[in-house]
């Protein structure tokens, strides 16, 4: 999620922050293998300014692509000889019915048969499903949250709460959720298939199960709903995953901010403010105004069905998505899964906040690969845990289960459904190592171990400016600040043939140091060849390719003002931690998602709110007539549309390679 979107909540004073692990840098950063094959060579000049990389050093790397230059531009830029493709824009056609973009007519009829806004995640889902059909699939996509005096003219940051019409709010309703579409590559080009038989928009009215412990819990029963099983929408769908069966884990992630009114007259204000409320960043669409159950005066218990992972069968357009309430409740960035040994799923998640959490579900009961159907309720029943890192090196898993260890009763945990429903306080309680903004998460299947994006933290004290003699800074988050943030490796045990995901500790590293190694404060770590476009800030979305490359994108450009790119490095051989930039966003964008096709022949990228800075001095855009760029259209009138891209290589060649 973009960091000029989301409110990072400040230090809360009465959380503990992990203790003081003595001098961090001699007992941690630089006593493990950070980078390892070149830090042995490098020793302390892994801090020092990084070289142009040589022809020879570059042949290192498995990346032959041509690296960019960086620019900052009101256009997107990929390497020569590759092509990229607009595969579909806000507001384009889902369905043979549905209307043409009109900015002006938009609404929320309209709005609820068109790709949405701000997509985030990006899935490519080979047809059929268990096939590896490397040009026929569907595309599974998420949209994060609009920004409305973007989308509509005349509207402007200041006033568009009050000019919003209806039926622009009730677009904006429809514009956020989910996308479910069918395409295909018919010669070079990809298409959409308009009334593709999964086609499925799924919106802020779409109604909604909810099961897991806190299902028909009294603080989700609502005036429409007094089961406390059944929400109307999903809100903020940042990151997510897919499960072995081929649903989707959507995260909500935010919801905080759609929500108006006093939340000081609710009887839980310490858990409003403990989920990240923000007086200056609420009611962001207006939605109150037509929909009363988002205003605390209204349904007091209303806010409480949201900030949830979402599981969807997008193979299924007639079945209902459910919020899996066992996974906890935080500010989801993603859910990604994997298989453990004997069977049994697990679900890595990332809470996308300052000083926050990395948790893990590991479902009770294996998953049946041969019957789609009997993995209907698997993820209601299994064990939440959240991360602590110990400066030797290991990581434990410590459960969140009510009655167990400072989770009772007396602290507030009678029920598993009060763990869920305050999911951040418990972990609070267990000890859990606090965060720099965890988001992107993924498994590298190749070879067992895991990836972490930290993609920054500005509030962290420097070493011995910890509150209450509480250390800030801690092992596996290294700096304090951490404007640039970092990548974690995770190491599971069983290596890469069978490795075990649900294993009660793991091995970790830090991977990457972000920031520009030409600056010695920044305390960058990357490989010594990183040239001078190759190194990056605020990690985000990660994906592996089916080349086993790790695949980074950013959201948060640094102080020299470059724009949010896609990177790409190997993860073992000489090329460990090399990265290459191959995707420049347009300005005040950020790129989301890579996903590919099984052959490794295109990239799907999803480009989301182009032109929220300007292009003249990088501050932020203040209406759809200030935005940075009007990309993809460059169309008087028309405003800037988030969209998915395709990158593919001349004569069908391996992305990257």
């Amino acid at each position: 999620m973009t960091d000029r979107q989301k409110t990072r909540p400040r230090p809360n004073p009465r959380r503990a922050f992990a203790p003081s692990y003595g001098t961090i840098l001699q007992e941690g950063v630089r006593r493990r293998t950070v980078l390892k094959g070149f830090i042995a060579a490098m020793g302390a000049a892994v801090f020092a300014p990084a070289l142009e990389a040589t022809k020879a050093e570059a042949a290192e790397s498995t990346l032959t692509f041509p690296e960019l230059k960086r620019v900052r531009d009101t256009a997107d830029h990929w390497p020569d000889g590759y092509e990229r493709q607009i595969l579909i824009r806000w507001g384009d056609a889902l369905f043979a019915d549905s209307p043409e973009f009109d900015v002006a007519k938009l609404n929320g009829k309209a709005a609820e048969r068109q790709f949405g806004y701000n997509n985030d995640f990006t899935q490519f889902l080979p047809l059929p499903w268990g096939e590896k059909s490397s040009d026929h699939g569907l595309m599974v996509v998420s949209h994060e949250y609009a920004t409305p005096f973007l989308m509509f003219p005349g509207l402007t940051v200041d006033n568009y709460r009050e000019k919003l019409t209806e039926d622009q709010i009730r677009a904006v309703m429809a514009a956020v959720g989910v996308s479910v579409f069918e395409v295909r590559k018919d010669g070079n080009q990809w298409q959409v298939v308009k009334n593709g038989k999964y086609n499925r928009r799924i919106h802020m009215s779409t109604e909604i199960g909810i099961s897991g412990p806190a299902a028909g819990d009294d603080r989700l029963k609502t005036k429409a709903d007094p089961t406390g099983t059944v929400v109307f929408g999903t809100i903020s769908n940042c990151n997510g995953g897919i499960t072995p069966w081929g649903t989707m884990l959507s995260g909500e992630e935010g919801a905080m901010d759609v929500f108006a009114g006093d939340y000081k007259k609710l009887p839980n204000q310490e858990l409003v403010e403990r989920q990240g409320w923000d007086e200056d960043e609420n009611d962001i669409y207006s939605v109150s105004r037509v929909e009363p159950r988002f205003k605390f005066e209204e349904e007091p218990n209303e806010w409480m069905r949201f900030d949830w992972v979402v599981e969807i069968d997008p193979f299924d357009p007639t079945a209902k998505p459910v919020k899996r309430t066992s996974l906890g409740r935080m500010t989801h960035e993603g859910a990604q899964c994997c298989v453990a040994p004997d069977g049994r799923v697990v679900v890595f998640m990332g809470d996308d906040d300052d000083f926050e959490y990395i948790y893990r579900f590991v479902t009770r009961d294996p998953w049946n690969p041969g019957d789609r159907a009997a993995n209907k309720d698997l993820l209601d029943h299994g064990t939440l845990s959240v991360a602590k890192f110990e400066s030797d090196g290991t990581m434990r898993w410590i459960p969140l289960v009510a009655g167990e260890g400072p989770l009772t009763a007396e602290a507030g945990f009678k029920t598993q459904a009060d763990v869920v429903l305050a999911t951040r306080a418990a972990a609070d309680l267990v000890g859990a190592t606090p965060m720099d903004g965890p988001e992107g998460f993924i498994p590298h299947l190749g070879t067992g171990k895991l990836y972490v994006a930290m993609t920054e933290n500005e509030d962290r004290l420097p070493k011995g400016q910890g509150d209450d003699e509480k250390e800030q800074v801690n092992v596996a988050n290294p700096r304090g600040p951490n404007p640039h943030g970092h990548l974690l490796e995770l190491v599971t045990p069983g290596g890469p043939d069978k490795p075990d995901y649900a294993a009660e500790s793991f091995k970790w590293d830090v991977f990457v140091l972000c920031g520009n190694p030409a600056k010695p404060e920044d305390q960058a770590m990357f490989h010594p060849a990183t040239t001078s476009a190759g190194w990056f800030t605020d990690p985000d979305n990660l994906a592996v390719d089916p080349a086993g490359r790790l695949w980074v994108t950013t959201d948060g450009p640094p102080p020299e003002g470059i724009a949010d790119s896609v990177y790409v490095m190997d993860t073992e051989g000489p090329g460990r931690a090399l990265p290459k930039l191959i995707y420049i966003a347009p300005v005040g964008s950020e790129t989301c998602s890579p996903t590919f096709t099984s052959d490794g022949s295109s990239v799907f990228l999803s480009v989301q709110h182009p032109g929220e800075l300007r292009m003249a001095d990088n501050e932020d855009a203040t209406s759809m007539e200030d935005a940075g760029t009007s990309w993809p259209d460059f169309k008087p009138g028309v405003p800037a549309r988030p969209s998915l891209v395709v990158l593919t290589r001349s004569k069908n060649g391996v992305v990257g390679s």
